[in-house]
């Protein structure tokens, strides 16, 4: 009996040092996951804040889009296709762990200090900047390196849809509107209508019509060159993606050329209330339908899949 209550005691002993590891463990992952709750629910209150901060700078931003065809509207669509990239590139990724950077935070901090600048200049420019130098800092804080380095590039491809200040681009919507007006000048003579330049007037038998800023193309440009970067990122091989970049600005001033000489056309024969027609913003929308269809056509077959998901096949 003795031997009996001996040898059980040694096996509750045995399963009592074996058991408490088991028991660590659970213990462990319980204040693991209550630990990772507990993240979860702080970085979500710090996203929402930091989604306050910046409403009045999205708002401004859209105002700017919406502004005109003249003016940025390309900017609109942006954050939807970086928002349809960003989740191509992240697909690969699905079920394996998120990790965190802390290399975040030298993204971030600066980017929320040229928030506080603007907020004493009020430029809503250097705001709208510290959202798209923010972004790939919380992208580190919160996905980790691996997939950051995924989506760098549709996060970096949001900058191009902040708007130009004209005074930064004077001097090229001065430019574009010299060749705009001197390549029209020596077309619409070819229709029999004679014409008589000065600078950036072009004199005609019924009126002056002036090439404006508006009418410079440079906002066609600013579009065919972001459309040229997202394309050559999709695009197979070097060469195409050469192509691609190197023909964006030629189409966009040609297609702006063909509009105004289109214009004045139709002005000599319709008279210049046209202009105060739909046709003209008409026509600013139709030379993105001609330069863009040409874009895509010369980066040819975008990859099917994402630039992880190749890497990952490598």
């Amino acid at each position: 009996m003795n031997d009996t209550r001996a040898f059980g005691s040694g096996t509750g002993e045995v399963a009592s040092r074996v058991g408490a590891p088991a028991v660590e463990a659970a213990v462990a992952v319980a204040s693991d996951e209550r630990v990772g709750g507990w993240r979860r629910v702080v970085l979500g209150l710090a996203l929402l804040e930091l989604l306050v901060l910046w409403a009045p700078t999205i708002g401004w931003l859209y105002e700017r889009w919406t502004l005109s065809v003249w003016h940025h509207a390309h900017g609109l669509l942006i954050p939807f296709v970086v928002a349809y990239f960003v989740y191509q590139e992240l697909r690969p990724f699905a079920g394996r762990p998120r990790t965190s950077s802390a290399w975040g935070f030298v993204l971030l901090v600066p980017a929320l200090a040229l928030h506080a600048l603007d907020a004493g200049i009020h430029t809503e420019l250097l705001a709208a900047g510290s959202i798209v130098v923010a972004l790939p800092g919380l992208a580190l804080l919160t996905l980790g390196m691996e997939r950051t380095k995924a989506i760098l590039f549709p996060l970096a491809f949001l900058a191009l849809s902040l708007p130009i200040p004209l005074g930064m681009t004077e001097q090229v919507h001065m430019q574009l509107r010299l060749l705009t007006t001197a390549a029209t000048s020596s077309v619409v003579p070819m229709f029999g209508i004679p014409v008589f330049v000065e600078g950036t007037t072009l004199h005609l038998s019924g009126g002056a019509l002036q090439v404006a800023d508006a009418c410079s193309g440079f906002s066609t440009l600013y579009a065919a060159i972001a459309v040229a970067m997202l394309t050559a990122y999709t695009a197979r091989g070097t060469g195409r993606r050469a192509l691609v970049l190197l023909a964006a600005a030629p189409l966009a001033i040609l297609a702006n050329w063909l509009r105004v000489i289109a214009l004045v056309l139709l002005v000599v024969w319709r008279g210049d209330a046209i202009l105060d027609t739909f046709v003209h913003p008409l026509s600013g929308m139709l030379t993105f339908a001609l330069a863009l269809p040409i874009i895509f056509w010369l980066g040819g077959d975008a990859a099917p899949t994402s630039r992880s998901s190749e890497g990952a096949r490598a």
